[in-house]
C-alpha cells in the first residue's frame, strides 16, 4: 500500500508541472530586442520626412545621413546626398555620394551628382570633369541632366561659362529639343549672343516648327520684328493648322498695326476660343460691327466645347449688338472656375439695371461682395459698381455708403475719393464733399479734375468763392478747352454776380458739349438776365436730352416758386 502511494505521488507530480507551464502565454516568455532611435533606420527616415514637412532641410539632412549609414537602400543614400548638397554640407554630401556609389548607383547619375557638388563648392575644374563624363555617356537624358545641374548652380556666372565651353555646336546631339534647351539656358544666364548662335544653328540644321518659333522669339526680343515675322511665317508654312502658332503670328501682326493681315491669318483653319477672342478684339478695334455680328453667328454654331470656353465672349458679342437677353444667358453659362466669372456677373448686374431690374442688379452685386470677400480687387470693383448704380438712381446715401465700403478695401484710392465726393455733393453733404476733394488734392497736388470738382462744389454752395476762383483758374490754365471746367468757371461767375461773363462762358461750353447740367446752368443765368424766352428754349433742349434731369426739375422749382 505504501509503495502504491509512492508511485501515485510520483505519477502526479509531472502532471501538475505541465499544467502550470501550459497556463503561461507563449509571448510572455519571448524577449524582443528593440534598437534605440539612433540605430533604427525607420525612426531616422520618419524624423527626416517630418523635418522636410516643416521645410527644415538642415535637420532633415542630418536624419537622412544617419539613415543612410544604417540602410543598404541606394534611394536613401541618394536622398541623403541631395539634401546635403542642398544645405551646402560638403562633408556629408561626399560621404553620401560615396555610399550611394558603393550601393550601385549608375555612373551617369553619379557624374551628375558629383558635378552638382563641385559647383556648390565652386570647384569649376571638377565640375567640368564630371559634366564631361555626363554628356559623354551617351545616356538619352544626359543633356537634360546637364541643364538641370547648371540651372541649379549657386554661381550662375560659373554655370554660364561651363555651358558655353561644353554645350558647343560640335557636341550637341541630333535632338532639336536639346539645342533649344541650351539656347534657352544661355538666354536665362544672360549670354544672349550664345543663345542666338545656338538658336540660329538649330533652325538651320533642323528647320522644325519649334526651332523657327524660338529663333523668332529671340529676334523679336532683339527688336528685329521683321525678322521675327519672317521666321513665324516659315513656321506657319510648316504647320498651317497649328492654332497656337496662328494666334502668336496674328498677335505680332496686330502689334505692328497689320490688323487686316492678322484677321486673315486667324479666319482660315481650325478655330478655338483664342482665335475667336483675338478676331473679335481686332474687329472691335476697327469698329467693324459687321464682322462682330458674323463672329457671333459663327461662334454660336461652334462645337460645344468651344462655346463653353467662349461663353463670356459670346455674352460680350451679344451685348455689343444690344441683344441684352441673349447676353444675360451667355454670361449665366460662364463657369465658376472661368477666369471671366467675376466679369460675367458684373456685366449681368449692369444689364439687369439697364432693363429696370434694379433690385436684382443690387442683389447680384451683394452676392459678389460675399463671394469675393477675400479678393480685394474684385471686392472693390463690386462696391464701386454698386455705388455707381445708386448714383444713377439718385440714391446718394446708398452710393456714399458703397463708396465708403470700397474705400475700406482700397484706402486713399483717388478714383473712389473723387466719386464719393461727387456723391456727397449731389446729396447736399457739402462739408463731406469738400473734405474728400481736399484730401484728394493732398494725395495728388494740383490734380485738375479734383481742383475743378472742389472749385465747382464751393461755387455751387456759394461759399469760399475766392478759394473756388483760385482752384478753377488753375484748372482752366491746365485744360483751357475743357467744357466741364468752363461750366464750373461760368457758374462761379454767376455766383460772383458777373452775369454777362457767366452767360458767355456757359454758352461756349454748351455749344461744345450739350450736357444737361451745362444747359441748366446757362438757362438759369439767362433767366436772371431777364432773357426768359432764351432760357426756356435752353430748358426745352435739356428736357429732350434728359427727360428726368433732377437738376432741371430743381432749377425750375426755384425759378417758378
Amino acid at each position: 500500500m505504501a509503495l502504491g502511494l509512492s508511485l501515485a505521488a510520483c505519477a502526479s507530480a509531472p502532471s501538475r508541472q505541465l499544467q502550470a507551464a501550459a497556463s503561461a502565454q507563449p509571448l510572455e516568455r519571448v524577449v524582443v530586442v528593440t534598437p534605440d532611435a539612433d540605430h533604427d533606420v525607420l525612426a531616422q527616415l520618419l524624423a527626416g520626412e517630418m523635418a522636410l514637412g516643416r521645410t527644415d532641410l538642415k535637420t532633415a539632412s542630418g536624419y537622412y545621413d544617419k539613415a543612410m549609414a544604417l540602410s543598404n537602400d541606394p534611394q536613401v543614400a541618394e536622398r541623403a546626398a541631395r539634401l546635403a548638397i542642398a544645405v551646402h554640407d560638403d562633408i556629408a554630401a561626399q560621404r553620401a555620394l560615396d555610399r550611394w556609389q558603393a550601393l550601385g548607383a549608375k555612373p551617369v547619375v553619379m557624374a551628375e551628382a558629383r558635378a552638382e557638388l563641385a559647383l556648390d563648392r565652386g570647384d569649376a575644374d571638377e565640375a567640368r570633369r564630371q559634366l564631361e563624363l555626363l554628356i559623354g555617356s551617351g545616356d538619352k537624358d544626359a543633356w537634360r541632366q546637364f541643364g538641370r545641374v547648371l540651372v541649379g548652380a549657386r554661381d550662375q556666372a560659373q554655370a554660364a561659362r561651363l555651358l558655353e565651353a561644353l554645350a558647343t555646336l560640335q557636341r550637341l546631339p541630333a535632338d532639336p529639343q536639346a539645342w533649344l534647351a541650351m539656347s534657352e539656358l544661355g538666354d536665362k544666364f544672360g549670354r544672349h549672343a550664345y543663345a542666338m548662335q545656338i538658336a540660329e544653328a538649330a533652325m538651320q540644321r533642323f528647320k522644325s516648327v519649334e526651332t523657327y518659333v524660338w529663333a523668332a522669339q529671340m529676334k523679336f526680343r532683339d527688336g528685329d520684328r521683321a525678322g521675327a515675322r519672317t521666321l513665324l511665317q516659315k513656321a506657319l508654312d510648316k504647320a498651317p493648322q497649328n492654332v497656337q502658332l496662328r494666334v502668336a503670328y496674328a498677335s505680332m501682326l496686330s502689334q505692328d498695326g497689320d490688323y487686316a493681315d492678322a484677321a486673315k491669318v486667324l479666319e482660315h483653319g481650325q478655330q478655338n476660343g483664342d482665335t475667336y477672342s483675338l478676331r473679335a478684339a481686332l474687329a472691335a478695334r476697327n469698329n467693324d460691327d459687321k464682322t462682330l455680328a458674323a463672329l457671333y453667328r459663327q461662334l454660336q454654331q461652334a462645337p460645344e466645347d468651344v462655346r463653353e470656353q467662349s461663353a463670356y465672349l459670346l455674352g460680350q458679342l451679344a451685348e455689343m449688338q444690344h441683344r441684352d437677353a441673349e447676353a444675360l444667358t451667355w454670361y449665366g453659362q460662364v463657369g465658376d472656375n472661368d477666369p471671366h466669372a467675376f466679369d460675367a456677373d458684373l456685366r449681368s448686374a449692369l444689364i439687369l439695371h439697364t432693363q429696370g431690374k434694379v433690385a436684382e442688379a443690387h442683389q447680384l452685386l451683394d452676392q459678389l461682395q460675399v463671394d469675393y470677400l477675400d479678393q480685394p480687387e474684385q471686392l472693390q470693383e463690386a462696391y464701386q459698381v454698386d455705388a455707381e448704380l445708386y448714383l444713377r438712381e439718385l440714391k446718394y446715401a446708398q452710393a456714399e455708403q458703397a463708396f465708403s465700403r470700397a474705400l475700406q478695401v482700397a484706402p486713399d484710392n483717388p478714383e473712389l475719393l473723387y466719386s464719393r465726393g461727387l456723391a456727397y455733393a449731389e446729396g447736399g453733404q457739402i462739408d463731406q464733399a469738400v473734405q474728400d476733394f481736399q484730401h484728394l488734392l493732398k494725395l495728388k497736388p494740383g490734380d485738375v479734375d479734383a481742383s475743378n470738382a472742389l472749385g465747382f462744389t464751393l461755387a455751387d454752395a456759394d461759399r469760399d468763392l475766392p478759394e473756388a476762383e483760385k482752384l478753377l483758374q488753375a484748372a482752366r490754365k491746365a485744360k483751357p478747352d475743357d467744357p466741364a471746367i468752363a461750366d464750373s468757371w461760368g457758374w462761379l461767375q454767376y455766383r460772383l454776380g458777373h452775369l454777362d461773363l457767366a452767360a458767355q462762358t456757359l454758352r461756349g461750353a454748351w455749344l461744345v458739349h450739350k450736357d444737361a447740367d451745362v444747359g441748366v446752368h446757362l438757362g438759369e443765368v439767362l433767366w436772371k438776365q431777364g432773357r426768359r424766352q432764351d432760357a426756356q428754349q435752353i430748358f426745352d433742349e435739356v428736357r429732350k436730352l434728359d427727360p428726368h434731369s433732377a437738376s432741371l426739375q430743381e432749377t425750375l422749382k426755384r425759378l417758378h416758386p
